[in-house]
């Protein structure tokens, strides 16, 4: 019984720990970034790419995007990742140190309190090697599931969001809120779907197109509105539109800030 206490005890104190202490990146306009995770963020064609063509359009030839890099392995978890190799610039092409490094773990870091505690020590490791390479850290804040999904829970976004705040807050790093967004935007059009239907886990191109746009203004902190971009005309106007004021919405009222 003193040992369950204990384990809740240690995590218990993300419960009442969900500001972010890290709200902005020193710098807002890296033009040196690499994206270690799953498939979340290779699907559709990969989100660092989404992200290059927003930063492109809004700042044209200012900054050059060009070494955005993204290192993907199928079903990982934080500990899956040889991390020291891919902070090494020179392995990935990359004639200068990264700048920033936005890390996702895996959904199934969730599920437990021992699994968020794991995850919570592997983040720690982790961004103390990034911050030794010279760049920012970022955490990637993940989706939860849906229907279809056989481990779909209602309270699964809830343990998302205090396990990456509470990691976020003790390294500081910043924590870019894409599972937020996604709960706000299934609350305001319960119909809009985000996730591949055949499995409730991955997202599909709109689920793509809405994390791209958290992700593009928590770098900048520039509003995602009015971007033109919409993936070569696969998504429509009125989609763009509603995932962009979601992503507005959605970094503003986390960071506690006004998009410029």
């Amino acid at each position: 019984m003193k040992y369950i206490l204990l384990l809740i005890l240690l995590y218990s104190n993300s419960i009442f720990a969900l500001d972010v202490e890290i709200s902005s990146l020193e710098n807002k306009t890296p033009e040196r970034v690499l994206y270690i995770g799953n498939s979340y963020l290779y699907y559709n064609d990969s989100l660092h790419n989404h992200v290059r063509r927003m930063l492109d359009e809004v700042y044209e030839s200012e900054i050059d995007t060009t070494n955005y890099k993204s290192v993907t392995i199928s079903g990982s978890r934080s500990w899956h990742h040889d991390i020291d190799h891919s902070l090494n610039y020179k392995n990935l092409g990359v004639k200068e140190p990264f700048q920033l490094v936005i890390f996702q773990g895996g959904s199934g870091e969730t599920n437990t309190a021992n699994e968020r505690n794991i995850f919570s020590d592997q983040v720690s490791k982790i961004v103390k090697k990034i911050k030794k390479a010279g760049a920012e850290a970022a955490l990637y804040m993940i989706h939860a599931y849906v229907e279809p999904h056989e481990d779909t829970d209602p309270r699964m976004i809830e343990n998302i969001k205090q396990m990456y705040i509470d990691a976020a807050n003790r390294n500081d790093a910043l924590v870019i809120p894409v599972g937020i967004a996604f709960e706000n935007a299934y609350k305001a059009e319960p119909n809009i779907k985000l996730h591949k239907h055949y499995d409730g886990t991955h997202p599909n191109i709109l689920g793509t197109y809405l994390a791209s746009c958290v992700v593009f203004s928590s770098i900048t902190q520039l509003s995602p509105l009015n971007i033109q971009y919409n993936y070569y005309g696969e998504i429509t106007n009125d989609d763009k539109e509603f995932l962009q004021k979601i992503a507005h919405e959605s970094v503003e009222k986390f960071y506690n800030i006004q998009l410029n």
